[in-house]
């Protein structure tokens, strides 16, 4: 069995956790959940193999590098770091129900990876300008912060679906009554974004450093670069209205769903439509 192959089952298994969690979501089936649960802490661990194994592959192929140098490798980190963070959020606060929402991104990114016929998942050589130490800290800080903002982003729709549905009820007795109250998700989406924050702007930082070895400057205003800043001025204006004007609810979850909006733009757009010193992602 290769890596490819574990992937496909990592995917379905996403999937069937998906399933699981919208039982719990529709029915109140903590049954459910717990099945839902399971499935993506195996779905994880299987995934930590399938990646550690596309390393070792690219070894016996006379390549020999780490698994984050192409879309189709970043896609699946992408799915892993977004897959990991909620667990740990969901054994922090024990709020099962918030997988109703993440959980489908994750399996949707790997069903991309799978499907796409836009996506290469062949293991190549690297290019020049990715041979260097730094390729590791920078990807690995990057893709934390943007699973960490995928969350942000799914809990900014529940907050905004819960507070719709309390406003048109007068009282919370459709079934969004089972997810936390609007105080704990804005407190959770708030939580997410720093640690996308502080991750963002170590991949930044990491990224600077690896431009001047490879290109000889620390900022070029590539496409990547450029979009880069600009998230992650999104996410700072979001924390400081936070800290000094006290913003909260409503608008912390909109901001979380245009900061995500931005990282889309900032992983896809740049990639697909963007020439520059990163179109080889």
């Amino acid at each position: 069995m290769d890596s490819s192959q574990l992937f496909g089952g990592v995917m379905v298994a996403y999937i069937i956790a998906t399933v699981f969690y919208f039982v719990l979501f529709l029915f109140k089936s903590q049954r459910a959940g717990q099945l839902g649960m399971l499935l993506a802490l195996g779905g994880v661990l299987v995934h930590t193999v399938a990646i550690g194994l596309r390393w070792y592959e690219s070894y016996l192929m006379g390549i020999g590098r780490p698994p984050l140098t192409n879309m189709y490798e970043s896609l699946v980190f992408f799915a892993w770091c977004t897959a990991l963070l909620y667990l740990l959020m969901e054994f922090r606060f024990k709020i099962r129900v918030v997988g109703t929402f993440v959980m489908p991104c994750i399996a949707l990114i790997m069903a991309y990876a799978s499907f796409s016929a836009r996506i290469d998942d062949r293991i190549t050589p690297l290019i020049p300008a990715l041979q260097s130490d730094w390729l590791i800290a920078h990807v690995v800080t990057c893709f934390i912060g943007y699973g960490a903002f995928t969350v942000a982003f799914c809990l900014g729709v529940m907050y905004l679906l819960k507070q719709a549905a309390i406003n048109r009820k007068g009282e919370n007795t459709s079934r969004l009554a089972a997810l936390p109250d609007l105080k704990v998700i804005d407190d959770l989406t708030y939580k997410s974004i720093v640690l996308g924050f502080l991750w963002l702007t170590a991949g930044i930082i990491t990224g600077a450093i690896w431009a001047n070895e490879a290109w000889g400057t620390y900022w070029s205003w590539d496409p990547k670069e450029t979009w880069s800043i600009i998230t992650w001025f999104v996410y700072a204006l979001t924390l400081h209205a936070r800290f000094t004007r006290g913003w909260s609810g409503s608008r912390i979850a909109w901001m979380a769903i245009v900061g995500f909006m931005s990282v889309l733009f900032l992983y896809f757009g740049v990639n697909f439509f963007l020439s520059g010193l990163h179109s080889y992602a």
